[in-house]
């Protein structure tokens, strides 16, 4: 029989909520701790909103285990609380003869890891998407597009029926461990638990160092940003078009989703964020650029990536680039054809060897469970990292 236990959750995102949600099933006593004034203010609120199928992802890791029974869970709770979503299948493109080796390992994944997915050839593609340009693709019917701001906020709510305290506008500022369990501070007052869950995101390794712990990764963060095309020019998408992606490479590439609103994102590039919330050039923070360029992984990182970097940061300034990404999938885009939208900024973990970190870190601690990577397909599952982290919860001492 589980003992029930205090718990503090710090981060009011979709993987904090779904943490909550699950430990109140579970008898706990539940405390959500969220530094904004609204749930899902950061990466869940500013993602592109796929349900993920899990045919990037090397098998038997916790992303292609988790994003394959993510896909699944993720959909019932749509269906189960009416919130709005599609499974409207997706196509992985190889646009030259020289991706398609590429492609064939994806496939390979899709099938160790049980993903739903076929090879199609370039007539086949454009059944699907008549504009698009391929010489071989890979359909996924799983995936799908989905509301997780929704999703988010509805999880708070069940939390909350739960028995869950929800606490916005709470900004931990210190953590102190006792003997028995754990002490938070934040700026609405503190909490004394049992236990500390570290869901903070693109703040998860600053509270794992507050709790006294040495995280084995630093949160470098990268922002995406979004394009979307006109609304005379939508119809050249269907549904969703990604490309081969880099294995290198911690990224999908800039790719085109039908979003749940009929609009059709293009995105999201990937560049340096001057600041840990930065979605702008003209978001900065001194502190976050600094603890950034200084951590000895980073310089490794740029140094194994600065074509990439370079032509990143090129496309950030220029439609005409942006616009002829988009184009090597869908030939009729023109810079003309896409306008300026959000962006979002992705908690990067990397390690102290310049390597990204490539699957997700649970780590744990005596009274603390710390998410330190939690990047796509987090979202997607939710749910089953709830899971888990109720599981490690339960486990600690």
């Amino acid at each position: 029989m589980t003992v029930s236990r205090r718990v503090v959750v710090v981060g009011g995102g979709i993987v904090g909520l779904a943490a909550a949600h699950e430990l109140t099933l579970r008898g706990h006593q539940v405390t959500v701790l969220e530094k904004t004034e609204q749930w899902a203010s950061h990466q869940t609120g500013h993602n592109s909103g796929v349900i993920h199928a899990g045919p990037y992802y090397k098998p038997g890791s916790l992303k292609a285990t988790m994003c394959l029974a993510g896909n699944r869970s993720m959909t019932r709770f749509a269906q189960e609380h009416g919130i709005a979503h599609d499974i409207c299948g997706k196509l992985i493109v190889a646009t030259s003869a020289d991706q398609i080796p590429r492609l064939q390992r994806l496939m390979s994944f899709a099938e160790a890891n049980g993903t739903p997915a076929r090879m199609v050839s370039a007539s086949e593609a454009r059944e699907y998407e008549p504009h698009v340009r391929a010489v071989q693709a890979m359909r996924v019917e799983s995936t799908g597009i989905i509301d997780y701001t929704a999703v988010s906020v509805k999880l708070a709510e069940l939390a909350e029926l739960g028995g869950a305290e929800l606490v916005l506008g709470a900004e931990v500022t210190a953590i102190s461990q006792r003997a028995e369990g754990i002490t938070v501070e934040h700026t609405k007052g503190r909490v004394e638990a049992d236990l500390l869950v570290n869901c903070a995101g693109l703040h998860s390794d600053r509270v794992a160092a507050l709790a006294g712990l040495d995280p084995e990764v630093r949160i470098i963060p990268f922002r995406g940003e979004y394009y979307e095309l006109t609304a005379e020019r939508s119809s050249l998408v269907n549904g969703l078009i990604y490309p081969v992606p880099d294995p290198d490479l911690p990224f999908l590439g800039v790719h085109l989703t039908r979003m749940i609103d009929g609009t059709v994102h293009a995105g999201p590039n990937a560049v340096l964020a001057l600041a840990r919330e930065g979605y702008s050039w003209r978001d900065r923070s001194w502190r976050d650029t600094r603890e950034s360029v200084l951590y000895p992984g980073f310089a490794r990182l740029a140094a194994h990536n600065l074509r990439t970097g370079t032509q990143e940061v090129l496309r950030s300034f220029s439609r005409r680039r942006f616009a002829a990404s988009l184009a090597e999938l869908v030939p009729e885009i023109t810079k003309d054809d896409i306008v300026r939208s959000g962006s979002g900024v992705r908690a990067q973990a990397v390690r102290r060897d310049g390597s990204l970190a490539d699957d997700f870190i649970i780590q744990k601690a005596p009274h603390q469970v710390h998410v330190l990577n939690a990047p796509s397909p987090a979202a997607t599952s939710a749910l089953e990292i709830a899971k888990h982290i109720a599981q490690a919860a339960e486990s600690v001492s």
